[in-house]
């Protein structure tokens, strides 16, 4: 975990944080550029943590010399006319390269600068000036074989929706990953191929590559670990083995078993407000988690369990390494992680990095004076003030340029990652990327399957680059309401689903569908029952992983306030025991199924139709999110049955939808 992690591409003018991984806070790291195209008179820092602006396209390499060992680590620099723009930037409105609250404010912040045309490294044509019939973002996906001795890399480029692009006419660059040891002369490239022989790889290979139109694709990557015997071993051959086979993984695709789960948010001080009997908030959670076995729910997002000022969300953290006092202790709560568990559970810990609460001890100590220890771990505004968003006047940012943050934070995410199926990502856009990915190797090494959820608000395509699984579905979310509330007309959801392709993020990408959290005013009071019925419905036939906020089921109407269990109402659990069973019963309506705009006829503009399909059935699905039923025509031959109530939904000139309706198209 030294080597400063997997080579970058960036465009003219782009900020790129440089930080050593695992920092030793006594030892000394130096930055340098030791290759960088001809005209560059780019530099770095003197800092351990430094920022780096590249000022012309081609391909650069930083070295960082750390007391033991050197680290070369490549950036590709994309002409400046080639940044992405558009929806779901980097750069659009995001906040957190540096952790500097003020600062450009980007998880890639944009500066102005450099030359456009040059020739790609990959052996593909020269890129000429971006147009408007090209615009848009590309994507890419990168697929790996071993083929006898060799191990095949193929990448499957796709032009931007809206971009007029042949795909067979897009470009492919690849990079091969500096932390790995392998023969770069007997890699070949051809075009959208690379192949690599097995004897030419040390342990392992990982390869990157971008689709290149107008604009640079969000990076994939594929791995390729060789495997030996006859003397090797495993991962290697440092003891000349002889290899016989490898194999091959795609590091950025999410956990195989997020795909089917529905998520459950959990605030923890509120639900468990009513049982005075327990000893402790985990052992209320834990009493209640048949209650949720029996929902059907099968992963628990906690929000915070640490440590905190005293606010009840727990986002103000003073203890990064302490169970909360009014909680339980750790072993209170690994008990409930671990009754989760034995009913097929999985738990997210709510990760807090961007900031502590003001209340911190080493706050307090570096509050008022510039002869602290720690007055080097958090942003300081001129006048004094720590550096915070939104004036949350509770919190102080870290500042991450300095390596005891780094390594305090770290030692945190490895505390907390043994206990824990996976990490909710609180504002993600605040924390540098470098971190981000540092995060993600160390949590993926220790366990692939571990879970990376980010909060991200609006979403960013760069971050599923090597950081996050899942994304919150912040475009969905907010045309749900704009739906809900008749400012949109219903087909709205099928431009805000598309807009994922659109912003550039990958086939590959998953995304949380919610309506609400701890943060939004509930969806029933916003919208009404009717709308809050088909956005129920949204969340299950939509493509992403449903989450429930606590509550939600029981047609809870106060966001914060202690759950109200006793006034629970039939009518909204029945009807989200409906729609669980409905994604259970039918994978090709959940995150398997494929997702198509249809044909439809409808007068009403609060009405929408779509339909997804699995390997061998085909379903359409018809949301209505006004107060009476509608009759939609469907130029599809479906069975009237409507897969969710069961009943038969047959009318003249088509069907009928109360709320949500799904219908099974015949063979």
């Amino acid at each position: 975990m030294k080597h400063p992690g997997p080579p970058q591409f960036v465009a003219v003018g782009d900020p790129v944080q440089l930080a050593p991984r695992d920092p030793d806070p006594d030892a000394t790291y130096r930055w340098s550029i030791t290759d960088a195209p001809s005209g560059s008179e780019a530099a770095v820092g003197d800092d351990a943590v430094t920022e780096f602006v590249p000022d012309e396209p081609g391909r650069y390499t930083t070295t960082l010399e750390t007391p033991t060992e050197t680290f070369d680590l490549t950036i590709r620099v994309f002409s400046s006319d080639r940044r992405p723009t558009g929806e779901g930037a980097a750069g659009e409105g995001q906040s957190g390269y540096s952790g500097q609250s003020g600062a450009s404010g980007s998880a890639r912040p944009r500066r102005s600068g450099g030359e456009s045309g040059f020739a790609s490294g990959s052996g593909s044509g020269a890129l000429g000036e971006s147009s408007g019939e090209h615009g848009g973002r590309p994507r890419i996906r990168l697929d790996a074989d071993v083929e006898g001795n060799e191990a095949v890399v193929r990448a499957s480029p796709t032009p931007h929706p809206r971009s007029s692009t042949d795909p067979a006419d897009l470009d492919v660059e690849f990079l091969i990953d500096d932390r790995d040891e392998i023969d770069r002369d007997a890699v070949t490239i051809e075009r959208r191929e690379l192949r690599i022989p097995l004897d030419a790889i040390g342990s392992q290979a990982r390869v990157h590559a971008v689709a290149i139109d107008a604009s640079y694709s969000v990076a994939d990557t594929v791995s390729v670990e060789r495997l030996a015997t006859d003397g090797g071993t495993a991962m290697g051959v440092a003891d000349g083995g002889t290899v016989e086979h490898a194999t091959v993984s795609r590091p950025n695709d999410p956990p195989a078993w997020v795909e089917d789960v529905t998520l459950y948010e959990i605030y923890v001080r509120g639900f468990a407000a009513d049982d005075d009997a327990a000893e402790t908030t985990f052992e209320v959670l834990e009493n209640r988690l048949d209650y949720l076995e029996e929902l059907g729910v099968d992963c628990l997002w906690l929000t915070p369990v640490l440590q905190h000022d005293g606010k009840p969300h727990g986002y103000n953290i003073t203890d990064f390494f302490s169970i909360a006092d009014d909680l339980g202790d750790r072993d209170d709560y690994e008990s409930f992680v671990d009754a989760a568990h034995d009913r097929g559970m999985r738990v997210l810990f709510d990760l807090v990095l961007n900031h502590s609460a003001r209340d911190h001890p080493h706050f307090q100590s570096a509050y008022g004076t510039s002869e602290s220890p720690y007055d080097d771990w958090y942003e300081w505004q001129e006048s004094g003030e720590p550096g915070t968003y939104f004036d949350w006047e509770l919190i102080a940012n870290f500042d991450f340029t300095t390596l005891e943050v780094r390594q305090h934070l770290l030692d945190a995410v490895d505390t907390w990652a043994e206990v824990a199926d996976g990490f909710r990502c609180d504002m993600a856009w605040a924390v540098p990327e470098s971190f981000w990915k540092e995060v993600r190797d160390r949590v993926k090494r220790r366990d692939p399957e571990f879970l990376l959820l980010d909060e991200t608000i609006p979403y960013v395509a760069d971050f599923h680059e090597g950081m996050f699984d899942v994304h919150f579905d912040t475009t969905l979310y907010f045309t749900l309401r704009q739906v809900g509330t008749g400012e949109a007309s219903a087909d709205a959801l099928l431009d805000a689903v598309e807009g994922r392709a659109r912003s550039g993020f990958p086939d590959h990408a998953a995304f949380m569908l919610y309506l609400e959290n701890h943060d939004e005013t509930r969806y029933i009071v916003e919208c009404g029952d009717a709308a809050t019925r088909a956005a129920a419905g949204a969340l299950f036939t939509l493509p992403g992983i449903p989450m429930l906020y606590g509550g939600q089921e029981l047609g809870q109407r106060g966001n914060r306030d202690p759950l109200a269990w006793d006034h629970a109402r039939e009518g909204v659990r029945s009807h989200y025991d409906d729609l669980i069973a409905l994604r259970d019963d039918y994978p090709g309506v959940g995150q398997d199924g494929s997702f198509e705009r249809i044909d439809y006829e409808t007068s009403r503009d609060d009405v929408v139709g779509f339909a997804r399909e699995g390997e061998s059935n085909r379903y359409v699905v018809l949301l209505n999110f006004g107060d009476d039923p509608a009759t939609v025509g469907i130029d599809e031959t479906v069975d009237a049955t409507d897969l969710v109530s069961g009943e038969s939904r047959a009318a003249e000139g088509g069907v009928t939808v109360e709320d949500v309706a799904v219908f099974e198209v015949a063979n």
